[in-house]
């Protein structure tokens, strides 16, 4: 295959829901299409002993949500696809929000009797932002939910989106029969029978058919007419320029716990979802089928295999090949690299690779050198953009509880703040710890890991911080500047690349800080360097 068509058989996605939506079945019901997987395993179900592939970490197990991003791969009628599996819970945006700048398209999931929630309002906006291509799936169509033209209602309301249903459900929960597929003209007939991986199809061109009724029963033949009117009526025609462009946003229905309706939007999705697209760098737009190599870091993962203290940076090829022991450049740190193991995913294997191309992501073993946002190349100096550090609302002294331990504590913080799991700031009176999170999650998801990837235990204490602001200014040398850093000396503290940062202990102290040193500039976001 040339080049050219390599980048052309790609699929990059992501997946995006509210925690419970049901993205991690989905992911494992597009897996086993792929054949990446014999069986799926339900989140919460006790009965099935194999939980999720796409939930590796101890604690999402427990929990059964998930918490790391993964990266599952699986060819599919000679199309290779890549799904990043995104965490929903809310605690867990900032991983999120860096996966995003990874992928070309996104499947929005909505559950069919929550319709849209918070969490999936912010993704969308993120996605919408960058002109994303999206396609929604409306998921657990087998129990009791809402009208089908209520939730696309909602959608184009609480989204924002301009929606075209592409499948339509016939009846819902206990009278669901099944699924009218508007894009292939075709009716998907629904058995309730969850142990069938795949249900068969009757093509179906002519609605008008008398056959109609032999098979779903009149009322429901005459409710499905009626409801297709409606559609055709209201809907505009689904128009792949404008899908592409992030202004329009087709719609299936289905269950991904029963896998109905996910084949559908799988054949839809791979003919009409782009393959890698440009992106922009600071210095240029890079296209994916340029022949020099670039990519960027856009999550790093610890401890993938407890066995071995090793740490995964995935790398986002944008464009030329990744190849085996060929070396590269890190732009930031100005150095060659050469990779002996690179690493692809292939469902729950990590197989190494020769060359992979723009689209994949690729595993690379890692031992400090790479942090989130960091570029490659081939010796052009570029950088990509957009993976920002939102300023953290929760704040705890972190305190070592087993004295023993202290060196083992100090390199677990160290890798799992390079992953991005929470940000460390060091007061810089008295050189204290103190750990931010976005979400109060994070507090227990690092205490358990410390524990158990690197045999160190930690303690919390609470620490009242309202909100942490980088400071900048244009005169450090200034008069004002030295008179703050001198007044409020005990509430500043270093990040971990050695910025100040303001602790502000609450929103009127910001406030008149700010008032009283209008030259020292408080920012919320952090851009990477």
């Amino acid at each position: 295959m040339s080049f050219k068509d390599e980048i052309e058989r790609r699929r990059t996605f992501g997946i995006i829901s509210h925690p419970d939506a049901g993205k991690t079945t989905l992911t494992e019901k597009l897996l086993l299409f792929g054949g990446a997987i014999q069986e799926a395993g339900a989140v919460k179900n006790n009965k099935i002993k194999k939980t999720a592939t796409s939930d590796f970490m101890e604690i999402e197990r427990q929990r059964g949500i998930s918490v790391a991003t993964s990266v599952l791969a699986f060819i599919y009628k000679d199309k290779k696809i890549n799904i990043l599996d995104t965490p929903g819970h809310k605690d867990f945006a900032e991983d999120t929000f860096r996966t995003l700048t990874a992928v070309d398209s996104v499947i929005v999931v909505i559950d069919v009797a929550k319709g849209v929630e918070e969490q999936t309002v912010k993704l969308v906006e993120v996605c919408r932002m960058r002109k994303i291509p999206m396609l929604v799936f409306i998921n657990k169509l087998d129990r009791e939910g809402r009208d089908a033209f209520d939730l696309l209602d909602e959608l184009e309301q609480k989204l924002g989106l301009s929606v075209t249903p592409l499948s339509f459900p016939i009846g819902m929960g206990y009278d669901f029969k099944g699924i009218y597929n508007i894009y292939e003209k075709n009716i998907n007939l629904f058995s309730g029978d969850s142990k069938k991986n795949i249900e068969e199809t009757i093509a179906f061109n002519d609605i008008e058919n008398p056959e109609l009724e032999k098979i779903i029963g009149s009322s429901a033949a005459e409710n499905l007419r009626d409801n297709l009117e409606l559609v055709w009526g209201v809907y505009p025609p689904f128009d792949k320029d404008q899908y592409l462009e992030g202004e329009q946003q087709p719609v299936f229905f289905g269950s991904a716990l029963n896998n109905f309706g996910v084949r559908e939007l799988l054949d839809c999705f791979i003919e009409i979802a782009p393959s890698p697209k440009p992106k922009m760098a600071e210095e240029r737009l890079v296209k994916a089928d340029e022949k020099d190599l670039t990519g960027f870091v856009f999550k790093i993962h610890a401890n993938m295999d407890p066995k071995h203290r090793d740490r995964l940076a995935f790398v986002k090829i944008v464009s030329g090949t990744f190849e085996r022991n060929k070396p590269y450049l890190h732009v930031r740190l100005n150095k060659k690299l050469k990779f002996s193991s690179p690493n692809a995913f292939f469902a729950e294997k990590k197989e190494i690779v020769d060359t992979s191309y723009p689209g994949d992501i690729v595993g690379l073993h890692d031992t400090g050198n790479f942090k989130i946002g960091d570029t490659l190349t081939e010796g052009e100096i570029l950088h990509y953009k957009g993976i920002p550090s939102f300023s953290p609302e929760h704040f705890r002294y972190i305190n070592n509880a087993d004295p023993m331990k202290s060196k083992q504590l100090y390199k677990g913080i160290d890798q799992l703040m390079d992953e991005g799991v929470a940000q460390l700031f060091t007061l810089e009176m008295n050189g204290r710890k103190v750990i931010g999170t976005v979400g109060a999650l994070q507090f227990e998801v690092i205490q358990y890991r410390l524990e158990h990837e690197y045999g160190a235990k930690c303690s919390y204490e609470n620490f009242p911080v309202y909100k942490a602001c980088w400071v900048g200014t244009d005169n450090n040398k200034s008069e004002e500047y030295k008179e703050f850093i001198r007044v409020k000396q005990k509430f500043l503290a270093k990040d971990k690349r050695g910025q100040l940062v303001f602790l502000a202990d609450s929103q009127f102290s910001l406030q008149m800080t700010q008032q009283k040193y209008p030259n020292v500039k408080l920012h919320f976001v952090s851009e990477f360097e």
